[in-house]
């Protein structure tokens, strides 16, 4: 019964959702901290951002840990290491002590590789990005916490609430040790070569920036938003909480449509929308003088980083089927970073300038670098396809420019005519004639080309070792609408008597 996909999903999910419900803790309760701990502007940042640095560095061995153990031993094995965080930060009472329990309770966030690892493993890769949408509406305990934390507070107490953590971290334990899957596929293999055979591909770099600003963006707003609207708008605790609650429920609950979005359609073309609207955002929370700017700003920042969240980790096992749990932990652990900066430079540019435009400008900036990439990788990738179905086509090709000089031969070209590569390129098509045809033919083929934009027909030609055949030949010439031709490409078939 364990090792249903139905099972895991459900299990993994809802205990991401108690990760994250930990991982927030003191960013939820900072209003009711500072009435009892004295904390500066910059230090409350710092306080609030760090558990977001361990929560990140440490995606990246718990990824290659899932692989290795298993789902369920990684999550009993973190959550019995965050009680003893949860319970020092309990009886804080100093800047030093949120800062140390802050750090280590990062590890509550870091569980998020582990399901992102583990959960494709049990369906097919079609519903890849769906299922990881659903994982990811784990993220939504970072809503509950926000939400519930300041409303249980005024009753009980910040030290209390905390306190509570404990609980639902040992309930979890539990049901991870009874439901667990213990059977789960593990792979064994050294984290040094894994990280070796991906740290130079281009392609993981550019999907950790993109997670960077998606997925730190959700954080980023997350974790200083409770404090901002406090601070700035003058909202009381429970309505600031309430409100960034509701940013991260929008973020969350469209990340499986991110998913479903990426499983359906170009993953590309999302994303492009994606930034698109992530560099308007920026620009409109640039100059908001009211809280109603403010608000469309930040909502539209939810929209498009809770369906970016999604889409990116529909690229990963795409291009990295065979290292898809180190690959996740970079990218995720990148993303969780990407949460970590932007408060405190929030916090340092208010500090030098007195506003916070210059820091909303930067995301803006941001957005609007990782979509001239993601462009670039759309197109990119569209001549990688066609140099892919050239190189294993069965037909010959042959590409010139537009003087007859060969820029181009496919795999299909050497085999029929015996010359390599090397030896074709910078040639000319002459090396194929046979003296078979007179120069009229030739002139009747290319008077054809110029007035019908083609010629196809058949032709005898010569191969390197001399031998004649016969050919099925297609010439087109390449060029743009009223613009010269840039060269011509060749397209054969050699004629057997079977053919």
């Amino acid at each position: 019964m364990t090792n249903r996909p139905g099972v895991q999903l459900s299990l993994q999910t809802s205990s991401l959702l108690a990760g994250f419900m930990v991982w927030v803790m003191i960013s939820s309760l900072m209003p009711f901290i500072t009435e009892d701990i004295s904390l500066s502007a910059t230090e409350a940042s710092l306080v609030t951002a760090i558990p977001v640095i361990l929560g990140s560095l440490m995606r990246v061995p718990i990824g290659f840990w899932t692989n290795r153990y298993g789902a369920r031993i990684v999550f009993i094995v973190s959550f019995i290491v965050l009680l003893f965080p949860v319970f020092y930060l309990s009886t804080a009472d100093s800047f030093a002590d949120l800062v140390i329990g802050g750090l280590f309770l990062g590890i509550g966030g870091a569980v998020f590789s582990i399901g992102v690892t583990s959960l494709p493993k049990y369906y097919d890769k079609k519903r890849h990005g769906f299922v990881n949408g659903i994982y990811g509406v784990g993220n939504i305990g970072t809503a509950v916490t926000t939400f519930a934390s300041p409303v249980i507070a005024t009753q009980i107490g910040w030290n209390n609430t905390i306190r509570l953590f404990l609980l639902l971290l040992i309930f979890f334990i539990l049901l991870n040790v009874f439901l667990g899957d213990r059977k789960e596929q593990k792979t064994r293999v050294k984290l040094g070569p894994q990280i070796a055979s991906v740290i130079g591909n281009e392609r993981m770099w550019f999907l950790s920036l993109f997670y960077f600003i998606t997925f730190g963006s959700f954080v980023a707003f997350t974790v200083y938003l409770p404090n901002f609207l406090v601070s700035s708008f003058g909202l009381t605790s429970t309505d600031a909480g309430l409100r960034t609650a509701g940013f991260i429920a929008i973020a969350t609950f469209l990340r499986p449509v991110g998913g479903w979005l990426g499983d359906k359609f170009n993953s590309f073309i999302i994303l492009i929308i994606v930034f698109a609207g992530i560099t308007v955002s920026g620009i409109i929370l640039s100059f908001s003088p009211t809280l109603e700017l403010y608000t469309v700003g930040v909502l539209s920042v939810a929209v498009c980083a809770g369906v970016g969240n999604g889409v990116v980790f529909k690229l990963v096992p795409l291009y990295f089927s065979r290292q898809a749990g180190i690959v996740n932990g970079i990218v995720s652990a990148i993303g969780g970073l990407g949460g970590f900066f932007p408060p405190i430079v929030l916090s340092i540019v208010f500090g030098l300038t007195g506003h916070y435009a210059i820091g909303f400008m930067a995301l803006s900036q941001f957005a609007l670098a990782a979509l001239i990439i993601v462009v670039w990788m759309y197109f990119t990738g569209k001549l990688e396809m066609s140099h892919t179905a050239m190189q294993h086509t069965i037909e010959g090709i042959m590409i010139t420019d537009q003087d007859g000089r060969i820029q181009y031969v496919n795999p299909a070209f050497v085999d029929t005519t015996g010359y390599s590569e090397k030896e074709a390129i910078g040639t000319t098509p002459n090396i194929l004639k046979s003296g078979k045809h007179d120069e009229e033919f030739y002139k009747r083929m290319w008077q054809e080309i110029e007035e019908e934009g083609y010629w196809k027909g058949e032709i005898v030609n010569r191969k390197k070792s001399g031998d004649l055949y016969r050919e099925w030949l297609t010439i087109t010439p390449i060029k743009n609408k009223h613009e010269p031709n840039t060269g011509y490409v060749a397209m054969f078939t050699e004629l057997t008597e079977k053919t």
